[in-house]
């Protein structure tokens, strides 16, 4: 086996090792309940009956038996999760870990928690095109697979197309899922995209930043370049304005970009990589749980 191949296989084990508490108690007992409309078959038609929500009436077989009928549903039993992972240019930035790392462990997290409650996952992975599409399957065995892909992955773009990858995950997925998208959400036009898959799927941004995006260092003249085209430009950082300035058009993306995925209908857990993650997580998942069971 390779030299990379055996350090890929070790990380995979850290990181299993690593997340084991938190994957046991990420959804704690209430798993099922964190997402609501995890998919539904059809189970029969029977007569309409006081108190049936009218939505649910079958109105070919009301008009063929002159009589209200309605269609019933069971919930599967099973769950299809499909992590969508930006791995651009601008996830290789952060301190003391990178937004792209930051991802990885925590599309990890969710593989293994699907195949603890035996359902199945996925991956699309993806920079300026999608590069990587690791198709749903249940398993532990699987669920380590994904991990392996998602650590091995080097991305031959650097720039962030997350509208083709958020299109290609609605034509991708037929029946109803959950997707958990990892990105920073630096990338143009998703919006609409992520519309439309949310029409579709339970959806979560996982969204991944680092504070220095937020808030620039007083550090005298810096040369800072632009991780997906390269471009380079003069800072003075060293200048209360100019800081404050940067600051600003930094929080003013935070909340447009809180906006536009509240406007879609999907939830965001904020993560950053000065901070642990397993907290944001468990809190932003038992929030949902309170809210769903209302």
């Amino acid at each position: 086996m390779p030299a990379v191949a055996s350090e890929v296989l070790q990380q995979v084990k850290e990181i299993e090792l690593r997340t084991r508490g938190l994957v046991s108690t990420l959804f704690a007992g209430e798993y099922r309940s964190v997402f609501r409309g995890q998919g539904m078959e059809f189970a029969e038609v029977r007569a309409y009956e006081p108190g049936d929500d009218f939505r649910a009436i079958d109105w070919n077989v009301s008009a063929r038996l002159a009589s209200p009928y309605v269609k019933t549903f069971t919930e599967e039993r099973e769950l299809t999760v499909m992590l969508v992972v930006d791995q651009s240019g601008s996830t290789r930035f952060g301190e003391p870990r990178t937004k792209a790392s930051l991802g990885v462990e925590v599309a990890a997290v969710l593989a293994l928690a699907a195949a603890r409650h035996n359902d199945r996952v996925g991956a699309l992975l993806f920079a300026d095109e999608i590069e990587r599409v690791v198709p749903p399957r249940k398993g532990r065995r699987h669920a380590l697979r994904v991990i392996r892909d998602l650590i091995a992955f080097e991305p031959r773009g650097r720039r962030t197309d997350l509208a083709s990858a958020l299109t290609y995950a609605t034509r991708l997925l037929h029946h109803h899922s959950i997707v958990a998208v990892i990105s920073d959400f630096l990338a143009a036009d998703w919006e609409k995209p992520l519309r439309r898959l949310a029409s579709r799927h339970e959806v979560v941004a996982v969204t991944v930043d680092d504070p220095r995006e937020r808030e620039v260092p007083d550090a005298g003249w810096l040369e800072l370049a632009d991780a997906e085209n390269g471009r380079r430009v003069l800072v003075d950082t060293g200048s209360r304005a100019v800081r404050e300035r940067l600051a600003l058009l930094a929080r003013q993306r935070l909340e447009e970009r809180r906006r536009l995925l509240a406007a879609a209908g999907v939830d965001q857990v904020a993560l950053a990589t000065d901070r642990d993650y397993a907290l944001p997580l468990r809190r932003a998942f038992a929030a949902r749980a309170r809210r769903v069971r209302r």
